[in-house]
């Protein structure tokens, strides 16, 4: 039976963790205008924040054993939001860096902790949920990114936004936290130390790898793809993410019922197969309203790919829920970590677009690998 107040606010903390996330998106050209930043140099600050992430994932599994989810997510989505507050509050990119990497090691272990309430609630309710909070990501994703254009387009100041998307932030991690149960045995969530991904865990991981690839590069590259390539004003491109965040969050708010009637497999394949085909109809047309279809489409295709396999690394056999999540985790923030940096050094030398192709390679390559990585998992 699913207890609603912790339901609630566990959506509360999904939701906060995507606003938080859109809000660093739709700044990123800001952040780049502000510090003087090439792509490149831009590639490196979002590099550091992968950096703070896998950071975060290799200490996420033995905090959580020892103090429980719900602390964990309360400290560290209180120090996620403090950084969105704080992007522009610098001139010299050193501490633009140095922010990254506290903003990527909060975001992990605030990631983890939710996911692993997750798992609880998901396991009392005795039927799939895991998309369903997943959703509530995207769809701050969606307001955050939309609210932001909007304000983009008043006139707003970018560090008024930032400033009120921290005490947002602040309020919603403080009303989830209050929401969620202590655990009985802390030591259940997780570990003592660090599980390298193997066996079922890392064929696991490698898919999420793939998707995280992909869904890092929309979450960081989009907005300025449709402003720098295609020529478009600040509000439209903020779109870019609007499109891709809230149609991944419709897809996620139906996941659970899909993934009732569908192997893990099969929806993993047919969802990669139509991200690839959405981010190529937006690599290949000029007009931003066709574009901004194409990552409505590669919102779908990635909408279950996360819950799917944090569901299955968070029940492998022997393997504590933390634990499992954490080491699935830490491949696909590395995969999130590398895919956005490397599409900012190709575009860099050759184009955005160019950059932007690697998204199509990794949804095919996560469609071809699904039946042999989720066969052990498989629903």
């Amino acid at each position: 039976m699913i207890e609603p107040l912790y339901a609630w606010g566990l959506r509360a903390l999904f939701l906060v963790a995507g606003v938080l996330f859109a809000t660093w998106g739709v700044h990123v050209p800001t952040v780049k205008l502000h510090y003087g930043l090439g792509e490149q140099a831009l590639a490196l600050a979002m590099l550091a924040g992968g950096v703070g992430a896998i950071g975060g994932l290799t200490q996420a599994g033995r905090l959580i054993g020892r103090h429980g989810p719900r602390v964990v997510a309360l400290a560290a989505g209180a120090v996620c939001a403090a950084s969105i507050g704080l992007l522009l509050a610098f001139d010299d990119v050193t501490a633009l860096w140095a922010l990254m990497v506290v903003f990527g090691v909060s975001n992990s272990l605030l990631d983890v902790s939710i996911n692993v309430a997750a798992t609880d609630l998901e396991a009392r309710a005795g039927r799939p949920l895991m998309s369903g909070f997943h959703g509530m990501f995207s769809l701050g994703g969606m307001v955050g990114a939309a609210v932001g254009g909007a304000l983009l387009a008043g006139g707003v100041a970018p560090t008024s936004h930032l400033m009120a998307a921290t005490l947002a932030g602040l309020v919603l991690v403080g009303f989830g936290c209050w929401t969620m149960p202590r655990l009985a045995k802390a030591g259940e969530g997780g570990g003592s130390a660090f599980i390298l991904p193997r066996g079922t865990l890392l064929l696991i991981g490698v898919l999420a790898a793939l998707g995280l690839i992909a869904e890092g590069a929309m979450y960081d590259w989009s907005v300025l793809y449709v402003k720098q390539e295609l020529q478009s004003d600040a509000p439209t491109a903020a779109l870019a993410y609007a499109s891709f965040s809230g149609a991944m969050a419709a897809a996620r708010f139906g996941g659970d019922w899909v993934r009732s009637r569908l192997s893990s497999a099969l929806l993993v394949r047919a969802s990669g197969l139509l991200a690839a085909a959405g981010m190529s109809l937006a690599l290949l047309t000029r007009s931003p309203e066709v574009a901004l279809f194409g990552f409505a489409l590669v919102g779908l295709g990635f909408a279950n790919i996360v819950p799917v396999l944090f569901s299955a690394a968070a029940t492998v056999p022997g393997i504590k829920p933390a634990d499992g999540i954490a080491a699935v985790a830490s491949l696909g923030y590395f995969g999130m970590m590398v895919g956005p940096p490397l599409i900012g050094f190709v575009a860099e030398h050759r184009s955005l677009t160019s950059g932007l192709a690697t998204v199509v390679l990794a949804a095919v390559l996560l469609a071809a690998a699904a039946r042999t990585a989720l066969r052990p998992a498989a629903n």
